[in-house]
């Protein structure tokens, strides 16, 4: 996908003038460093000291271990998958090749390269995703865990091959510093992990193109951070890459200026990015996932290396791990909110571990579980690696939640819960962060309902960035998504695949969860110019019970109201009320849905022009699922109500 004149000047109209003038010095910066590439300084006495205490690796449960090994020996025979394309190459890997489609990505300099059209560069996420090297932080962990010298030396072939294949500023992985600090942390891991292996030092600091490698990722960090809009989570992997290599990789000149410089921007970013309940700003819950991994890795190198960091660094890591324990559901699961693209800040599991078991489990050895919090009991590998290197969190009268939080008033999220396991979250909050709000989608007001951690009205996710703009559009649109829809719009408008240029403006009325027998939920929104839509929602537990009620305020308008039904669901639609049936731990489930009988319903399952009736598990996969839509208009109609029933 090439960008159009007209983005640039909408992308432009988003930024204020000091990012402006940044992203100015930025390319004259690209321009100068084309002509002259210095060498790395040269280093003498270089030694890695950044080790796991003793005995940590005992303390690595069995079952994880086991999973880590079987994944690992998959990669060892080559196979791999990436966001749903499946790899069998990974034996000896073309670095720039993108089996998606087929193409391998230009060579020459890496700014020149047009990595956002994927006719030329190919998929640009199958090229970069391996190169974050976090299959080889994987296999590094198999030699920590079993000494078999055979993932080390697969390990140390293939860093030296993308040594080889990709110099400094050549090729398609010099372009986005998330990349850079991303692959930076996995290589102080893969050292870490290797640290018993005889070959370890002469890997890394007695390798002359590892050091080089090392200082000029550091180097093009400290020149081209992520800024002004695009200040979200890439600047928080940037600069917890940056910071850990800084720490850990501590052998050049510059290394105490890069790391007095990446803490400050870390500490002040995790702010920045985290609401003060806690809840990520960017309201995309795996980003809340990824910059939680990243910010707890950083702080490992700290504590590791001995370098102070503030104790709002702390807190904020604090807030977002109990922000965590308290939005999920029965089964552990968070809210799939805003844009997903499976992205890890550290990758030492194998397949089946539960990525927000393992952040719990993390935040439970770290900072201490609190009574509400759930109970977690799956084990992982990467738990223990970084309880052994963090400092145990100080009970330092820090205040923490004394109950579980279910409103979240600056984040605009509610998470009403209810017998055998409802939960229900209600979207009220911001559109998105920051002027672009580059990974927020226009569902304002929607609703995610789940029966014990099964999705019965679902977000259907994201599945794409680039390449493909119908699907781009579709996962991220009003319709797309539990809400009301009026005129065939959406409640906020876009300018591109990463661009929202005009933002609905949401506001909760109501946020009651404390109730014994209800709890309650109104807000609205301003996004349909000249009309508001309000919403309520009621969950009565004694009879499991959901209502919600939209009521549209101004001239008269035509409507769609969507249900998107959870892959697992069935659905027997008749007139206005829908049977619906599943499966859960061998047991047959149901529950009923009565629509608004205002409007005229009908099922769509896998509907491709337009898209629509469509579910993703994870970035790059999708499946047919049933959505419900009731078409219908404004006029004489006091509000719609849709009741849905469990048990029924």
């Amino acid at each position: 996908m090439t960008m159009s004149a007209g983005w640039y000047l909408r992308r432009l109209s988003r930024m204020g003038p000091r990012e402006v003038a940044g992203r100015a010095g930025d390319t004259v910066r690209r321009r100068r460093w084309r002509s002259a590439r210095p060498d790395c300084p040269s280093v003498s006495g270089a030694r890695f000291t950044a080790v796991l205490p003793a005995g940590t690796i005992a303390e690595v449960p069995p079952d994880a271990v086991k999973r880590l090994v079987a994944e690992a020996d998959r990669l060892m025979a080559g196979h791999a998958e990436f966001f749903g394309v499946v790899r069998d190459d990974l034996t000896d890997p073309d670095w720039a090749y993108d089996p998606k489609t087929g193409r391998r990505a230009p060579s020459g300099h890496a700014f020149d390269v047009p990595y956002r059209d994927e006719d030329v560069a190919g998929d640009i996420k199958q090229i970069w995703e391996p190169s974050r090297h976090q299959y080889l932080t994987v296999l590094a962990a198999a030699y920590a865990v079993t000494a078999d010298e055979r993932y080390a030396e697969r390990v140390a072939g293939h860093l030296r091959s993308w040594w080889t294949a990709n110099p400094p500023l050549r090729g398609v992985h010099w372009i986005s510093g998330i990349e850079l600090g991303i692959r930076l942390l996995s290589w102080v891991w893969i050292r870490r992990l290797l640290d018993d292996w005889p070959g370890a030092a002469g890997l890394f600091e007695d390798n002359p193109v590892a050091l080089n490698q090392i200082w000029h990722h550091q180097r093009w960090l400290a020149a081209f951070p992520s800024r002004g809009s695009s200040a979200n989570n890439h600047v928080i992997a940037e600069t917890a890459g940056q910071f850990a290599a800084a720490c850990a990789f501590g052998w050049f000149p510059a290394s105490a200026r890069w790391r007095s410089a990446a803490l400050r921007s870390l500490e002040r970013q995790l702010r920045a990015n985290t609401f003060d309940s806690g809840l990520n700003r960017e309201l995309a819950t795996e980003y809340h996932g990824l910059v939680l991994e990243l910010g707890l890795a950083a702080v490992a190198e700290a504590d590791a290396a001995g370098v102070p960091v503030p104790a709002s660094l702390r807190r904020v890591l604090l807030r977002m791990t109990d922000a965590l324990a308290a939005v999920v559901d029965d089964r552990l699961r968070p809210p799939r909110q805003g844009d997903a693209d499976d992205g890890y800040g550290l990758v030492v599991d194998g397949a089946g571990t539960d990525r927000w078991a393992s952040l719990l489990a993390t935040g439970d050895a770290v900072f201490g579980r609190l009574d509400w919090w759930p109970e977690v009991t799956a084990t992982d590998v990467r738990t223990p690696l970084l309880a052994a290197l963090i400092r145990p969190y100080p009970k330092d009268g820090t205040a923490r939640p004394a109950t579980r939080p279910a409103h979240f008033a600056d984040a605009g999220l509610t998470v009403l819960r209810g017998p055998g396991g409802i939960w229900c979250r209600c979207d009220g909050g911001p559109h998105g962060f920051l002027s672009i709000a580059a990974h927020a989608h226009a569902d304002a007001l929607s609703v995610e309902v789940r029966h014990d951690g099964v999705d019965v009205l679902a977000d259907p996710g994201t599945f794409c960035y680039h390449g493909q703009p119908e699907w781009r559009q579709y996962f991220r649109s009003t319709l797309g998504h539990n809400t009301l829809q009026l005129d065939g719009g959406d409640q906020s408008v876009s300018g591109g695949p990463f661009l929202w240029t005009r933002h609905a403006r949401t506001r909760v009325l109501t946020a009651d969860a404390s109730g014994a027998d209800a709890a309650r939920w109104c807000a609205e929104h301003d996004g349909y110019q000249g009309s508001v839509h309000r919403r309520r929602v009621e969950l009565t537990a004694a009879s499991q019970e959901l209502t919600v009620v939209d009521e549209v305020r101004g001239p008269h308008r035509t409507v769609r109201l969507a249900f998107h039904l959870g892959p697992e669901i069935a659905a027997d639609l008749v007139g206005n009320r829908a049977v619906l049936t599943w499966i859960r731990d061998g047991e047959g489930r149901s529950a009923v849905l009565d629509l608004p009988g205002q409007l005229s319903w009908r099922a769509h399952r896998g509907e491709t022009a337009p898209p629509l009736g469509w579910y993703s598990a994870g970035f790059g996969r999708k499946e047919p699922t049933t959505t419900l839509v009731g078409t219908g208009t404004t006029d004489g109609a006091d509000g719609f109500t849709t009741v849905l029933r469990f048990g029924g």
